[in-house]
């Protein structure tokens, strides 16, 4: 409680974990809502249009939420992390500052042009609007996950006489081959909770029986989409990742599958099972024999190196919390397959609108794409640990030295009193939106014709 480290490790851990609930929403809409005004373009349809806005205003409060949390967080490489942001802000301040001010300016300018402009674009330059928020918001996403990638796989770099990262190569720091299937991993996680979203306000609607048209609209849109997400998701991309990960940090690999000790022969894929640190051993394990060995070096009997071949010191300093976090992302990820699959196949015979438990089911799985999104940021920061620069700088030396403990918690829990009325303001928000649902435009017109 004390150890000043640990308090700002914590404090960064709870400002961005809360942050990342808007930015995987907004991302995942803005995707949906250009497929929803290339429809309304294509058909002339005016519900395609009325859906698009509506999700536009559900993406307005994510986006500004996103804002507010993003801000403090930033700030926190200055004030907790100073050391770090000293040497490393050569490099990691190019693609943090192309973020601010190429891609937010973007995809805010046109969120706003979006929102109120309609009228002046005519059809053509409003859905141009959408391409440019999906632009905008996807430039941020790749900026964003290419700073963190250089911080796991550090390249086109140079030290200074000072021990300071110096930037030798814009391209190699741009195109960094980690951030790349990062990116995709991650930008198809945020695809997933955008339908996710959608597909169980769709749900809401039909087991409501309130706008059912728009419901239907809904469901079939995010079910489509994010199967081919879903799938997507585990391969090429998640094998990608995998890849990167074995081959550059092996250590990393080795915690996640909770692998003490190196398996000659072939390593199992751990399905279940209770690591125990201490004991270096994994309790009640449930695996599939040589199945790890196949996935990571494409043959059954590859060996795997365990955490046996690594020093102590190298090892993740939480290797229960990767263990964990990893398999709920990845046993998640199945679930939502699973899930997408069956209600692909209700969808394809006519009978999805009907089923009130695939219904139930969808709209009740809302908050699940969130938490499998967030536990692989987990995976992705407690896995590169101990290192804040991977192989290169340790965590403890990147933190402010001059910070202590006490400010570090005073300022932890005003965030979290803030965030808390942050949150219930955006789920108040949310629900207005979705309660007005889609026509709410029209509802005077119907109100008076009842009248």
């Amino acid at each position: 409680m004390g150890d000043a480290l640990a308090v700002h490790r914590l404090q960064f851990a709870f400002t961005i974990t809360f942050h990342y609930i808007f930015p995987q929403l907004t991302m995942g809409l803005a995707l949906l809502i250009l497929i929803l005004k290339t429809a309304a373009l294509r058909t002339g349809d005016e519900q395609w249009n009325r859906a698009a806005r509506f999700w536009a205003r559900i993406f307005g409060i994510s986006f500004a939420l996103g804002v507010v949390t993003g801000i403090p967080m930033e700030f926190q490489f200055g004030t907790n992390w100073s050391e770090f942001s000293r040497l490393a802000g050569g490099v990691i301040g190019q693609t943090l500052a192309m973020e601010g001010v190429f891609s937010f300016f973007l995809e805010s300018s046109f969120l706003g042009i979006f929102l109120f402009g309609e009228k002046r674009l005519g059809p053509l330059g409003h859905w141009f609007s959408s391409l440019m928020m999906f632009v905008g918001s996807w430039l941020s996403g790749y900026l964003i996950v290419q700073t963190n990638a250089w911080m796991q796989h550090p390249v086109g770099y140079a030290r200074g006489a000072d021990g300071s990262f110096q930037l030798q190569s814009f391209w190699a720091l741009l195109l960094n081959p980690w951030g790349l299937w990062q990116y995709a991993h991650t930008m198809l996680g945020a695809v997933q909770t955008g339908c996710f979203v959608m597909a169980a306000v769709g749900a809401y609607y039909l087991l409501s029986r309130l706008h059912e048209d728009y419901g239907k609209m809904f469901v079939r849109t995010g079910v489509i989409v994010g199967v081919i997400a879903a799938v997507l998701q585990l391969f090429p991309t998640g094998d990608g990742q995998g890849v990167m990960i074995s081959t550059y940090q092996p250590t990393t690999l080795a915690a996640m599958e909770g692998l003490f000790q190196t398996q000659p022969g072939g390593a199992p894929l751990v399905l279940l099972g209770q690591p125990d640190v201490p004991r270096q051993r994994l309790d009640n394990p449930l695996t599939i024999p040589r199945m790890l060995s196949f996935l990571t070096y494409r043959k059954w009997t590859a060996q795997v190196r365990g955490l046996d071949q690594f020093p102590q010191s190298d090892w993740p300093d939480n290797i229960e919390l990767l263990y964990f976090s990893y398999h709920i992302m990845v046993g998640l990820g199945s679930i939502f397959i699973a899930i997408l699959a069956i209600a692909a196949w209700k969808l394809l015979r006519d009978t999805l609108f009907r089923s009130k438990l695939m219904l139930w089911t969808l709209m009740l799985a809302l908050p699940f794409p969130f938490i499998a999104n967030i536990a692989g940021w987990i995976t992705a920061e407690v896995g590169r640990q101990p290192w804040i620069i991977y192989g290169l700088m340790r965590t403890r030396e990147g933190v402010s030295p001059l910070v202590s403990a006490g400010n570090a918690w005073f300022t932890l829990i005003g965030f979290m009193g803030m965030y808390g009325i942050l949150a219930m303001l955006f789920l108040f928000l949310v629900y207005r939106e979705i309660e007005h649902g889609p026509a709410r435009e029209h509802l005077p017109e119907r109100r008076a014709h009842v009248l």
